[in-house]
């Protein structure tokens, strides 16, 4: 076994573009950070090893919603919040009634000791159990994100687009644990879908620009 192949749905996704995060406006289809980020709410052992994403398809038509949220416009810290006098509307920009196909491959850290094998076939019984760490989302928590084994069936829209430079992640494969201290590495690649297909590069391959440190705070 080299590849977790699932399937995942909704009804609504927002993969936000990070130069939009106050009026939200979303990727067409999840960038690999994301997709990393569902797989690691099934199954994760960050000292043993990390998800690398191959390739992701898209199996319904790209379909944007506009609304309305409720949000509050301050950063929630140990002091309480008044919901009635933070509160704003904000515009978001979503997808609605999606699935996508996520083919991913298991990469053992040098500290790992067992059988790559059992990496897979525990990641497949939680899979087909449906079991996970905690519920993924589709970009944002209240976006429930449903999860099966592919059974490879449905094809990919047969569609084409160019999204131009779009996160790849936002961790070294060398990170283990993330504290205050992190200095937290963003990282571009050129996504480009083919008929429904996104390949993504190796974090290695030249085709991700790997960018300056950004502190676990957020501050650049």
């Amino acid at each position: 076994m080299k590849e977790v192949v699932i399937e995942v749905w909704g009804d609504f996704a927002c993969f936000t573009m990070p130069q939009a995060k106050v009026e939200r406006l979303t990727y067409p289809f999840p960038p690999p950070s994301a997709a990393r980020g569902i797989l690691s709410a099934i199954y994760m052992k960050p000292k043993e090893f990390l998800w690398r994403i191959d390739r992701i398809e898209v199996l319904e038509p790209i379909r944007y919603i506009s609304f309305k949220r409720n949000e509050i416009k301050c950063t929630v810290s140990s002091t309480p919040v008044s919901a009635e006098e933070e509160r704003t509307q904000r515009q978001t920009t979503a997808l609605q009634n999606v699935r996508y196909r996520i083919a991913a491959s298991i990469i053992p850290r040098p500290a790992f000791v067992g059988r790559e094998t059992q990496l897979y076939e525990q990641a497949l019984r939680r899979i087909r159990g449906g079991k996970c760490y905690f519920q993924p989302s589709l970009g944002l928590r209240e976006f429930t994100c449903y999860f099966d084994e592919s059974d490879g069936t449905r094809p990919p829209i047969q569609e084409s687009l160019d999204a131009g430079l779009m996160v790849y992640d936002l961790f070294t494969p060398e990170d283990v644990g993330v504290t205050k201290k992190t200095k937290i590495q963003m990282s571009l690649f050129h996504a480009v879908m083919e008929n429904g297909v996104i390949s993504v590069p190796p974090y290695e391959s030249p085709e991700v620009l790997k960018g300056g440190a950004i502190h676990a705070e957020g501050a650049v």
